[in-house]
């Protein structure tokens, strides 16, 4: 297995577009500059979201041939880029399908790394995620790392190292206001469901007191 120096978030995103793409839009794989320019700017299921010129692309893409991470594809009118990455990391194509996950959309739990690598290859289950991710974690250099579970969540997050060490304690900081934030905002969704329910109770006890008034009068009105 070769050792690469760590990669730029730039350069990690060009590689994880290349895998994504491969799988997703193999018709029009490899890509051109153009193409995976847009993929790298891609607004959904990015995290976070760039906004990078081709040049900044291009530049990258230099980076990344030195690295032998990315091949550059003659034979046609335009050029166009594929990857390289199961072979320069020596893993196979599960290990490169949650690698590019990661760098796609940032730290996960095993179970969301499973539904969002589908379309790159689909697990069994969400032990094999683990297996693959624990043999991962264990390859010397690491090449992911488990995070320490964040209070009140469920799972532990997985993050990617191939940007070199991260700080655990700001990654997991950031995962436990994420989950706090999803947890106050279910909290909130929650409570204006409440409140709309008493406000149809409250609408419904008013009819019925209006119809009790009513067959009341008209009671009133026979008896006499």
């Amino acid at each position: 297995m070769a050792s690469i120096r760590a990669l730029t978030p730039v350069e990690a995103r060009i590689v994880a577009v290349l895998v994504e793409k491969q799988a997703t839009v193999p018709d029009t794989y490899p890509l051109s500059l153009n193409a995976l320019t847009a993929g790298c700017n891609q607004k959904t299921a990015r995290e976070p979201v760039m906004q990078l010129a081709e040049a900044d692309v291009l530049a990258a893409l230099d980076e990344l041939k030195a690295l032998s991470l990315v091949i550059e594809v003659s034979g046609s009118r335009v050029v166009r880029y594929e990857h390289n990455l199961g072979r320069v990391l020596g893993v196979p194509s599960q290990s490169v399908a949650l690698l590019s996950t990661l760098m796609l959309r940032g730290p996960q739990t095993a179970a969301e790394l499973r539904a969002h690598s589908e379309r790159l290859h689909r697990f069994a289950d969400v032990s094999s995620v683990e297996g693959f991710l624990d043999e991962l974690a264990e390859r010397e250099p690491a090449r992911v790392l488990r995070l320490p579970r964040a209070p009140g969540a469920r799972e532990a997050r997985w993050v990617h190292l191939l940007c070199g060490p991260v700080d655990v304690a700001s990654v997991a900081a950031a995962a436990a206001a994420e989950a706090g934030g999803a947890a106050g905002a279910a909290a909130s969704e929650e409570l204006a469901l409440l409140r709309a329910e008493h406000a149809a109770l409250r609408d419904e006890v008013a009819q019925l007191r209006r119809k009790l008034a009513e067959i009341a009068e008209a009671l009133g009105l026979a008896a006499d």
